[in-house]
């Protein structure tokens, strides 16, 4: 532990054996260790606390916490034990406890610089900033080091970025740390470059650009050193926001002489050049343009700029840099966007960018510097330019398979980039189908001939011909599109089977291989898939969706728990995290980097993903533990789950998903657009306010209470209690779940009324809302979750008076809508999820998901019959009393009562009648012969067998699961009686 390297303690001999435990993953042993050293050294503060951090990691936090406590609560100032308490309140998840543990130190020890620092520390790891800028400034008072008032002067910077204020924040705190850095220029103190990146960022913020400006052109500037042409870029940037154009074009043209191919200073260039041009802005009769040098102020000048460094480029030996070419292109753009006819000095586009195809067309980056500019073309020059593309491509002669193929890896790359472009113009989509099969055919083709390139490569490489596949993937995908056929589809995943075995380091053949399996309704395949991405960190939010999407949703339920844990592991961490990347920050003075890592974690905290995740995760730990009113009261309980409280941030809720993870080569008009994405992120909301309400309902209703006694409260002191014992959190009222029924009524209207979009194919997945809706899942849960309030009014007035006949039929037709709403919904799961017809396999994903949502909705209903069960026992027998008492011979069942008797009767038939169903089913999966299929001819056979297999496979499995946990719920129904 890091404790022991820098103490000098006398008992630190003695503690080694139990910090070596410790290290070593030895808790138990630490614990002996710690127990005996304190039998003979009872005041070892730090034997205490290394026992509780033994306790902590074998899963006793109380005593743990107990004992930290205790040596807290003594106020300790060696260096031993407040170190190893700041590492147990760091595992517990605490750090606000040793800021109290620090303050304590700073008291007994006022002069200590290292109690100090580390007090600023842990205010730092808790946001205190107010009291960190106290702490800084304390610090610099007994060691009046630099970066210690640095360190108080950007505490400051972060109460102004945080407060809720921003009027404060202009008026208090950034003057403030503007006056306390200028008093360190004036005494000439600044020393190090973070201090001057400081004063920028003060600068910066209140919008005092001209001083700004003056910092960096001036001494302190010489300071900005660390990364290259950082002085030049933020007085780029100053001279933009102070609209100096004249400076900010002469800038840009001087760092451009120095380094022709810097894209950034290009735009900078024609930026400031049109702003000028528009302010009709001419330079001085004599003296300088400007502080910076000449500037150009006309399209004339601009072009001849331009055309001065193709010209160097030309006659240079060495291979030519790309940026002057795509200057001339993005001149042309821009004077076309203008309406100025001075775009024909410089060539025809056309022309251009066949140039440029020729030059640098053997460099993959060709495809996506042209892709930008594409749009300078005409729709009836769209064929002309890939023609003479492709007959720029040094191609063999024809082979066997009718193709002309590439002789090296350049003219392979070139014919790739020619295939790109046609397809991003929208000439592979104008195919017929027979063009299409035939344009898969030489695709193929090129991709199988371009493997002899890489036979030395290694495992961790890509193949270089890997491209022609996935675009060849892309094409099938068009056809099952259009024509709908599913045969297509198989060959397409038999096609990137084939090139993740050549290619297994390959993510986007993987990518799209997870999404058309999710897609057929497969998901044992995507969990090895998505392991094999190896995701870091930010990774899990941007494209953990891709898994969390479909595993619940395709009965997988264990890998759906654990997909689900591997996203929640990151979210909590990250809180601890950033605070770790915060402190570092402040220790090596990167202080322009702190409101970025606070940004960054508001951003995951705030995340869709993350509110997603963890509401599947407890909705589903509810679906597979929680089966009568006592577990689901206790699985609650454990989940902390308080109904009242929304706790996600529906205002500020952030779509960090990268909808753009899948490569294409779509033309423009079928990419996602931000319309597309809006409405993706507003689907996705509505959804989540589903099963949000849901999960809080359920919540509710565990916290619904019997009463033990027969009756209602005869007397008001009685009912007083009983409401009394309600308020203490022995039960929920029922007030607390009418509002919350009202909002799933209301979600459930708005998603009725909300007009789903298609999305492109690789664009977001969509989300359970139209299945959910045609199979009418959302409005059986409704009204079960519905019945637990007419239940508690009837338990409130009674099963023998008068009023409750009404409410009795009532709550016995809801009993009989629930039985015909659950066998609607069974009757829609009936059929094969995977049939062999005329030698072709066709799969029917959408009864699995459909399966899926019966069975959620049986367990909802369960949950609601077992409450039911619990209140009605009561009611019955306190009937069956009243009328020994009357000595009453009537045999006449109240109609509650024998209708829920008839309820779960006919629940219990129809949850034999699903797993019969379920059974057939696995049946019909494990006989049938996928060897039967037609697929000889196709090249891709081995493939494709194996892509149907594991299909098959993952059939099966989900429907193991499924039945599984519906028998378990028949078993639960059993004990359902009144």
């Amino acid at each position: 532990m890091a404790a022991r390297g820098h103490v000098q303690d006398p008992n630190d001999r003695r503690l080694r054996p139990i910090y070596d435990y410790l290290d070593n993953g030895n808790n138990k042993m630490a614990i002996q260790q710690a127990e005996k050293l304190l039998k003979k050294h009872r005041d070892l503060h730090c034997a205490k606390v290394l026992k509780a951090i033994g306790l902590q990691r074998t899963g006793k936090q109380d005593e743990a916490f107990t004992l930290a406590q205790e040596v807290a609560g003594l106020e300790p100032t060696d260096d031993n034990s407040l170190q190893a308490l700041t590492i147990l309140y760091r595992e517990m998840h605490r750090p606000e406890l040793v800021t109290k543990l620090y303050e304590a130190a700073v008291r007994k020890v006022p002069t200590s610089e290292e109690y100090h620092s580390h007090l600023f520390m842990a205010y730092a790891r808790v946001g205190e900033y107010k009291k960190m800028q106290q702490a800084g400034m304390a610090l610099y008072k007994i060691v009046p080091k630099n970066p210690y008032y640095f360190w108080s002067v950007m505490s400051l910077v972060m109460q102004a970025i945080s407060a809720q204020d921003e009027k404060l924040s202009h008026t208090m705190f950034l003057p403030l740390a503007e006056r306390m850095v200028e008093k360190m220029v004036k005494e000439e103190k600044i020393e190090a470059e973070a201090e001057v990146q400081l004063y920028f960022m003060i600068l910066e913020r209140l919008g005092k650009y001209a001083e700004a400006l003056e910092v960096v052109r001036g001494q302190l500037g010489e300071k900005l050193t660390s990364e290259l042409q950082s002085r030049e870029n933020k007085c780029m940037f100053l001279y933009g926001r102070l609209e100096q154009w004249p400076e900010c074009n002469a800038l840009s043209r001087k760092l451009l002489l120095k380094n022709p191919d810097d894209w950034q200073f290009y735009l900078s260039y024609f930026d400031s050049l049109f702003n000028l041009i528009d302010q009709s802005w001419t330079p001085p009769e004599e003296g300088n343009h400007s502080a910076e040098g000449e500037v150009h102020c006309s399209v004339a000048q601009a072009i001849g700029f331009v055309e001065e460094r193709l010209a160097s480029e030309e006659v240079k030996e060495t291979r030519p840099l790309r940026g002057p070419y795509l200057a001339r292109l993005e001149l042309i753009s821009r004077l076309r966007q203008r309406g100025s006819p001075d775009e024909q000095q410089l060539g025809e586009p056309l022309e251009l960018m066949f140039q440029y195809f020729v030059k640098f067309g053997d460099k993959p980056c060709c495809f996506t510097d042209l892709k930008v500019f594409l749009h300078l073309l005409s729709p009836d020059h769209y064929v002309q330019f890939v023609n003479r593309l492709t007959e720029a491509v040094p191609l063999g002669p024809v082979g066997e398979d009718g193709v002309a193929l590439p002789g090296d890896t350049r003219a392979l790359q070139r014919h790739l980039g020619a295939a790109q472009l046609s397809r991003c113009l929208g000439l592979q989509h104008a195919l017929s189908t027979d063009g299409k099969l035939a344009l898969i055919h030489e695709l193929r083709a090129h991709y199988r001939h371009g493997l002899q390139f890489g036979t030395s490569c290694l495992k961790t490489e890509l193949q270089f011909s890997d491209m022609y596949c996935l675009m060849a993937a892309h094409v099938y995908i068009d056809l099952w599109i259009e024509t709908g056929k599913e045969h297509v589809l198989w060959q397409c995943l038999g096609l990137l089977e084939e090139g993740l075995a050549h290619s297994p380091s390959n993510a986007q053949i993987k990518l799209l291989l997870l999404l058309l399996f999710c897609r057929l309704g497969a998901f044992e395949p995507v969990v090895d898939l998505y392991s094999s991405l190896d995701a870091k960190h930010v990774q899990h939010d941007t494209i953990g969706y891709l898994l969390t999407r479909y595993a619940e949703s395709l009965g997988q339920f264990a890998a759906a728990s654990q997909a689900c844990n591997f996203s929640l592991r990151f979210f909590h961490s990250n809180q601890k995290d950033t605070s770790e990347y915060i402190i570092q920050a402040y220790k090596y003075g990167a202080f322009e980097k702190i409101p970025e890592f606070i940004a960054f974690r508001n951003r995951l905290n705030n995340s869709l993903h993350f509110a997603q995740v963890r509401t599947e995760r407890m909705l589903l730990d509810l679906y597979l533990d929680a089966d009568i009113s006592s577990t689901l009261e206790e699985s609650v309980k454990n989940m902390s789950l308080c109904p009242e409280e929304d706790d996600i941030p529906w205002d500020s809720l952030r779509d960090n998903r990268d909808l753009d993870v899948f490569v294409s080569w779509n033309p423009k008009v079928q990419q996602l657009s931000k319309e597309h994405r809006q409405l993706s992120l507003e689907e996705e909301s509505l959804w989540l306010r589903l099963r949000s309400l849901t999960l809080r309902l359920a919540g509710c209703l565990s916290g619904l209470c019997h009463s033990p006694q027969a009756p209602p409260p005869a007397t008001p002191h009685a009912q007083r209690n009983a409401e009394k014992s309600a308020e203490n959190g022995v039960a929920s009222k029922p007030a607390d779940m009418q509002p919350l029924l009202g909002q799933l009524e209301r979600t459930d209207g708005t998603m009725h009324t909300t007009r789903l979009r298609q999305y492109p194919f690789l664009g977001p997945p969509p989300t359970r809302l139209p299945q959910a809706l045609a199979n009418g899942s959302c409005q059986c849960q409704l009204v079960a979750l519905q019945l637990p309030l007419h239940v508690q009014e009837l338990e409130t007035s009674g099963l023998g008076t008068l009023e409750s006949q009404h409410l009795q039929a009532q709550i016995a037709n809801l009993f009989k809508s629930l039985t015909v709403q659950l066998q609607d919904m069974l009757n829609k799961c009936k059929g094969d999820l995977l049939e062999v017809t005329d030698g072709r396999c066709r799969a029917q994903p959408s009864l699995l998901e459909n399966l899926v949502f019966f069975v959620e909705t049986v367990c909802v209903v369960l949950w609601v019959s077992s409450h039911c069960s619990g209140t009605l026992r009561p009611l019955k027998s306190s009937l069956q009393k009243k009328k020994k008492k009357k000595k009453e011979t009537s045999t006449v069942t109240p109609v509650v009562l024998s209708g829920f008797q008839e309820f779960t009767a006919s629940l219990q038939t129809l949850l034999s009648q699903a797993v019969e169903q379920i059974q057939d089913q696995e049946s019909s999966l494990t006989a049938l012969k996928l060897e039967a299929l037609s697929l000889e001819g196709l090249p891709q056979r081995t493939f494709i067998k194996a892509a149907m297999d594991k299909v098959q496979s993952s059939y099966l499995r989900s429907l193991q699961e499924v039945g599984d946990l519906l028998r378990k719920r028949a078993d639960t129904l059993k004990s359902l009686k009144i």
